[in-house]
């Protein structure tokens, strides 16, 4: 049964207009996202121009959906459209920027939006520079009108990109656990959202338990771990296409497999005797190797995005810390070396930077270190908070956090994004409770 359907069948067509109309030289508009603190930078998004109501209200969303992605990154200031001035400009004569310049907008997006035939959707994009009085970008895309939601993000994406000079992240799904019930009553389905929220589907219908979801790093595909009676199962998920295929029975597993970053094999831990080790999976051959051979307990492995190395963690020195190893396996390096405790452990897309989970003072924190364990920042804390995963930039991530609410015990859990600042936390918003969040790539 195709539980969820996928928004594809998306054609892009790229258009770079340039428009000879001034000699005069400005410094290019570019941000430093780099710095601890960044201060958002003023953009005008003005509403997309269409003939018909429709198509009208259409422009409005598109432009709505384009300042949420921006303005929650915490790099973008979206300028009030009521002081706009040349809100009805054509797309086909250069704006008047010193209209844009009064009000301190140092980029500006336009659009246009023209339905034909057969729910046909064309929209028309340009970015500017205001102060250099260039054009950025230029583009143009067609798909089915019910993509709209869809192109917005890829225009943010776009704008994100072309000012940060680093990829966007917004043309993404998540994948998490939704809970309802209370203690052992506890009902948890998969579920799965835009990375804004939107677009809610459940994949299960919370007959079955469902834990740990885990995106592929190459594909639209994700590994959850369902008890089927006591034995923990693992199952692979096509969220394109809804084809479910069991990848096996795994007794003493507890958390769902991780994908390498070629999407062929999966690393996990199993316990074996009563001992805790790490096994990778080839998806073809279904063939295992084990990776790790120690007596304590070695736990919740992630590749690294070349695939040459594994993050784990294991209480080998005597409490729960991270160690990098080969993804042959064999000796393991000790990273860590902070007060407390340390789990889950994520590399970061970009290779540079292994988030955490840590334990320290009776407080759980969402924390960042180098590769090598140096630098290590401490980002979100809380009550409980857990399970990173980041966005494909590697410059956000998300987790959920859980909150006290009764002295009985009862607790809340929720969603949040925090980027590598440390200054920009944002809930995400869900209709139920959440746990376990899980990134996906750019949508292809």
């Amino acid at each position: 049964m195709k539980l969820y359907a996928s928004k594809v069948n998306l054609v892009l067509v790229m258009v770079l207009v340039v428009i000879a109309y001034s000699s005069r030289v400005y410094a290019e508009l570019r941000v430093d996202i780099t710095r601890g603190v960044v201060k958002p930078i003023p953009v005008a998004i003005t509403n997309l121009m269409g003939k018909t109501p429709k198509e009208k209200n259409l422009g409005i969303n598109i432009a709505n959906v384009i300042k949420a992605d921006l303005v929650r990154s915490g790099l973008f200031e979206a300028i009030d459209d009521k002081a706009f001035i040349d809100i009805e400009a054509s797309l086909n004569i250069v704006p008047k920027f010193g209209n844009w310049r009064i009000l301190k907008a140092q980029a500006l997006s336009q659009g246009k939006v023209v339905l034909g035939l057969d729910n046909q959707l064309k929209v028309q994009f340009r970015l500017w520079d205001v102060f250099s009085e260039q054009q950025m970008v230029g583009k143009v895309y067609s798909t089915v009108s019910e993509n709209w939601r869809r192109i917005a993000h890829i225009i943010a994406d776009s704008i994100y990109k072309r000012v940060t000079g680093e990829d966007g992240y917004f043309d993404t799904r998540i994948v998490y656990i939704a809970e309802t019930g209370r203690g052992d009553k506890r009902i948890k389905r998969l579920a799965i959202m835009d990375q804004d929220g939107e677009n809610h589907h459940f994949l299960t219908d919370g007959k079955s338990l469902v834990l740990t979801p885990r995106f592929s790093p190459s594909r639209q595909e994700i590994t959850y771990m369902s008890y089927h009676g006591n034995v923990p199962r693992v199952y692979i998920f096509n969220i394109d296409s809804g084809r479910q295929e069991l990848l096996g029975d795994f007794p003493g597993m507890t958390f769902a497999p991780r994908f390498s970053p070629n999407g062929k094999s999966v690393i996990m831990s199993m316990a074996k005797d009563g001992n805790s080790e790490i096994y990778s999976l080839n998806l073809r051959t279904r063939a295992t190797k084990r990776l790790t051979n120690h007596s304590s307990i070695d736990t919740s492995p992630h590749y690294s995005p070349d695939g040459s190395q594994v993050v784990f963690n294991s209480d080998r020195s005597g409490s729960q810390q991270i160690y990098v190893m080969s993804a042959n396996g064999g000796r393991a390096k000790r990273i860590s070396f902070g007060k407390g405790n340390y789990a889950t452990p994520v590399w970061s897309p970009r290779g540079d930077l292994i988030a955490f989970t840590k334990i320290t003072g009776g407080k759980f924190y969402i924390g960042v270190m180098n590769t090598d364990g140096k630098g290590e920042r401490l980002l979100a804390e809380g009550f409980m908070v857990e399970s990173p995963t980041w966005a494909p930039n590697g410059r956000v991530l998300m987790f959920f956090r859980e909150t006290p609410i009764s002295k009985k015990g009862g607790t809340n859990s929720k969603l949040f994004s925090i980027d590598l600042t440390g200054f920009n936390e944002r809930e995400i918003m869900t209709p139920i409770d959440a746990s376990d969040p899980a990134w996906s790539p750019l949508i292809p």
